[in-house]
């Protein structure tokens, strides 16, 4: 394995995942759940493929978080409507 790729710890088991859909959906989605671990690890995963984990820390999560509310990403979604 190179130098700069650290190995990815295994995905804890029992995590709480959260669901991220609009207020009132219901269904399968696909929608965006994400868990917190151990030792910062933040996890997030789509309902329709729930065994392709992605890992990432608490900090570039949050950091995530704030590049989206400050709409940041925006342009990825236009004309989408």
């Amino acid at each position: 394995m190179p130098e700069n790729i650290s190995p990815v710890p295994p995905i804890p088991a029992g995590l709480d995942w959260i669901r991220a859909a609009p207020e009132g959906e219901e269904g399968p989605g696909p929608w965006i759940e994400i868990a917190y671990g151990p030792e910062d690890a933040v996890y997030l995963r789509e309902t329709s493929d729930p065994e392709n984990i992605v890992t990432t820390t608490q900090k570039k999560w949050d950091a995530f978080v704030l590049g989206v509310q400050a709409g940041e990403f925006d342009h990825f979604v236009e004309g989408m409507e």
